[in-house]
C-alpha cells in the first residue's frame, strides 16, 4: 500500500526585509550555469568567482552579518594558500581545520586545496561531553589523519592547543595565520585523481575513519546534485547544517559553489537556540529556496509553533521549492506534523525531497525526483523480521520511506549477507557503485577492504528496491536479534515516543547480553521527572508499551535529560549509547522496585 502526504495552500503577503545595511549576494547573475563539470574543486571556484553569487553569513536572529562573494572567497583562498606554502606546506599534506561556519573556514578550506594539500574538517564542541571529551575527540582524529597543522578559531585556542599538544601536531589560530605574509609563489596544479579532502563520517570518534575523496569523485557527486535537484536560476540555498558533516560540507557548501548558487547560513548553534530563524530566512528569500535538514530539524520547528498561532502571520514558505530530507531515518509522522504546522504559510508537502547518502559515497546515493514529495510503503513486520507471524499476534505494519532514485552515474544493488543480489522488494544490504565512491579510508586498508569489493561499497544499511526507487529500513549494525527474530530499534523507540511526555531523541534501544548469556533489548529513556514514584510509574508504563508492540520483555532504564550521545550531524548514536551504558558512564536513576 502506498501513501502520500498532502497539504493545503494559502496565498499570503510576502515578508519584506527592511534591513538596508548590507546587501546579500544576488540569487541570479549573468554567469551561465555549469553543473559541476570541472576537473578539480579549485577550477569550480575559479569559475564561480567570475559571477556575482556567493555565501552570506547571518547572526543568531537571522540578520545578514557578512556577504561573501565567490570572487572574494577565491582571493582570500589564494592568499591563504600562499601563506601555507610559505610555512612549508607540501602537496599531499593534511591540514586539519575546525569547521566553524564562516568566511575564515571557507577561505582556509579552499586555500588548502589551492596549496595542493588535503583539508580535514574537524567538529566544533557540542553541548554533550564537555571540554575533556572534545579534546579527546580532536586528539584521536588528529592521530588518524596525521596532519602537519591544526588551524582553529581563536576562541577555541585552549582546547585546540591542548589537543594539538597531545597529538604532537603544530597548531595555530586563523587570526594569527591571516597576519602572516603571503609571498607570491607558484600554486601546484591538482589533477582529477588527486585527493581533494578527508571527511570523517558522523560516528567516527574513538575509531575514526577518514574518507578520502578525489576531485573526480567529488565533482561527479556535485554534478549529480545539480541534475538530481533540477536546479533553476531562481534557486537559493539556505542552511544551518554544520560544515564538519558531509551533508553540510558537501551538500550545502561545496555543491553551491560548484553549481553556482548563492547560500544563506545560520550557524548550527544559532539554529539550535532559535530554530524558527531558519524559516524566517526562507520567508525573506524572494527567489525559490533549496534547503536541507535531518528529520529532527523539521520536528523542532513544528514543535515550536503554538497550536494557537497561525504560521501565515510570520512566515511565507510558498517559494520553498525543495525541502530536502536526509542524514537520518526519515519519519513520515514528523513530516506530516511539519505540513500541519506550516501549510497555512504556503508550505507544500510536494516540496519534500527525501534522499539517501553517506560520506563513503561522497554524499548522495539517491534523490527523490523533485515534486514527488514523501512517499511511504507499509511493510508487514514479518517481512522485516524474516520470521513468520505467529497465530497469537496481529499483523503490524511499518512505514518505510521512499528515498528516491539512484543519482546520475550511481548503481545500487540489494544483496544477501553472502553478496548474492536480491530481487525487487527483497530486504537486504544496500550496495552502491559509481565514480563518486571514496578512494578508501585513509591509511586503513583493512577497514577499506571490509566494505569495498570490486568497486562496490557495502553501505552497512538495510533496505530494498522497488520500481527503481530506494527504500531504507535501518542500519544493519543496529539490528536487535532475539530468538532468531530481527527487531529494529526504531520500532521500539517509536513505541515509547507515543507515550505522553516523550519525543524523538529521548529514547535509545539496543541489544545487551544478560548475565545468563541471552541477548535482550535495553531501552534508555531520558526522563524529566524528579519524583521517584512518578519514575517508577513511567518505567512500568514504558515496559508494558514496548511489550505490547514488540512482544518482548526489555530492560528499561530511566536516565537524566541530555544524556544520550549524538553524532556530529545531531543523530542519536545508539552504538555510543550502548558503550557508555555498559561502561557505567551513563548512570540510570535508582528506582525502588
Amino acid at each position: 500500500m502506498t501513501m502520500r502526504l498532502e497539504s493545503g495552500h494559502m496565498e499570503v503577503e510576502p515578508v519584506i526585509n527592511h534591513s538596508p545595511v548590507l546587501l546579500p549576494t544576488p540569487t541570479q547573475d549573468d554567469l551561465p550555469r555549469r553543473f559541476a563539470d570541472f576537473e578539480t574543486l579549485g577550477e569550480a571556484l575559479d569559475y564561480a568567482a567570475a559571477g556575482q553569487r556567493g555565501l552570506n553569513f547571518h547572526d543568531p536572529r537571522g540578520t545578514l552579518a557578512r556577504p561573501y562573494g565567490y570572487a572574494e572567497l577565491r582571493t582570500d583562498a589564494i592568499d591563504a594558500a600562499l601563506r601555507l606554502i610559505a610555512m612549508g606546506v607540501q602537496p599531499g599534506d593534511r591540514i586539519a581545520l575546525v569547521a566553524e561556519t564562516g568566511p575564515e573556514f571557507a577561505a582556509l578550506f579552499f586555500g588548502v586545496v589551492y596549496a595542493g594539500a588535503w583539508p580535514v574538517p574537524l567538529p566544533l564542541p557540542t553541548s554533550f561531553g564537555g571540554r575533556d571529551s572534545y579534546i579527546e575527540q580532536i586528539r584521536v582524529q588528529l592521530g588518524s589523519c596525521d596532519p602537519s597543522l591544526l588551524i582553529y578559531p581563536p576562541e577555541l585556542a585552549q582546547m585546540a592547543d591542548e589537543a594539538a599538544r597531545l597529538a604532537d601536531v603544530a597548531g595555530i589560530d586563523w587570526a594569527t595565520l591571516a597576519a602572516r605574509p603571503a609571498p607570491t609563489s607558484r600554486l601546484p596544479q591538482a589533477g582529477p585523481d588527486d585527493i581533494a579532502y578527508l571527511q570523517y563520517s558522523s560516528g567516527s570518534t574513538r575509531f575514526p575513519h577518514g574518507v578520502a575523496v578525489t576531485h573526480r569523485a567529488l565533482l561527479n557527486n556535485l554534478a549529480a546534485h545539480g541534475h538530481g535537484m533540477a536546479l533553476i536560476d531562481t534557486d537559493r540555498c539556505i542552511s544551518w547544517l554544520p560544515w564538519y558533516h558531509d551533508m553540510g560540507l558537501v551538500g550545502c557548501f561545496l555543491s553551491p559553489i560548484a553549481n553556482q548558487v548563492s547560500v544563506d547560513y545560520l550557524k548550527t548553534e544559532d539554529f539550535a537556540r532559535r530554530p524558527l530563524a531558519w524559516l524566517d530566512l526562507i520567508t525573506r528569500n524572494q527567489g525559490t529556496t533549496v534547503s536541507y535538514s535531518p528529520t529532527f530539524g523539521y520536528d523542532i520547528c513544528a514543535r515550536r509553533m503554538s497550536s494557537q498561532t497561525k504560521a501565515s502571520k510570520r512566515f511565507d514558505l510558498s517559494r520553498w521549492r525543495l525541502a530536502g530530507n536526509g542524514a537520518d531515518m526519515i519519519r513520515p509522522d514528523v513530516m506530516q506534523h511539519f505540513v500541519d504546522a506550516f501549510s497555512d504559510a504556503g508550505f507544500e508537502a510536494s516540496a519534500f525531497l527525501p534522499s539517501y547518502g553517506l560520506a563513503e559515497a561522497t554524499l548522495a546515493v539517491s534523490i527523490m525526483p523533485p515534486g514527488e514529495g514523501i512517499r511511504v510503503e507499509l511493510v508487514e513486520e514479518t517481512q522485516l523480521s524474516g520470521v513468520a507471524a505467529g497465530q497469537d499476534r496481529p499483523q503490524r505494519y511499518r512505514a518505510i520511506v521512499n528515498c528516491g532514485k539512484p543519482v546520475r552515474d550511481m548503481r545500487v544493488e540489494v544483496r544477501e549477507e553472502d553478496g548474492t543480489p536480491l530481487p525487487e522488494r527483497a530486504i537486504g544490504k544496500i550496495w552502491c557503485s559509481g565514480p563518486s565512491i571514496m578512494a578508501g579510508y585513509f591509511r586503513d586498508p583493512e577497514a577499506t577492504a571490509a566494505c569495498m569489493v570490486d568497486g562496490w561499497l557495502d553501505t552497512g544499511d538495510m533496505g530494498y528496491m522497488s520500481d527503481g526507487y530506494v527504500y531504507i529500513v535501518g542500519r544493519a549494525k543496529d539490528m536487535i536479534i532475539v530468538n532468531g527474530r530481527n527487531h529494529w530499534p526504531q520500532d521500539i523507540e517509536w513505541a515509547v515516543e507515543q507515550l505522553p511526555g516523550f519525543k524523538a531523541g529521548d529514547i535509545a534501544a539496543f541489544a545487551i547480553t544478560t548475565p545468563g548469556g541471552e541477548e535482550t533489548p535495553a531501552v534508555l529513556v531520558q526522563c524529566r521527572s524528579s519524583d521517584d514514584a512518578e519514575r517508577s510509574r513511567l518505567r512500568d508504563e514504558i515496559r508494558e508499551r514496548v511489550r505490547s508492540v514488540t512482544g518482548m520483555n526489555c530492560v528499561i532504564e530511566l536516565i537524566p535529560p541530555r544524556t544520550l550521545p549524538r553524532t556530529s550531524s545531531g543523530k542519536l548514536s545508539r552504538a555510543k549509547a550502548r558503550n557508555l551504558y555498559l561502561a557505567g558512564e551513563i548512570k540510570p536513576y535508582a528506582i525502588a522496585a
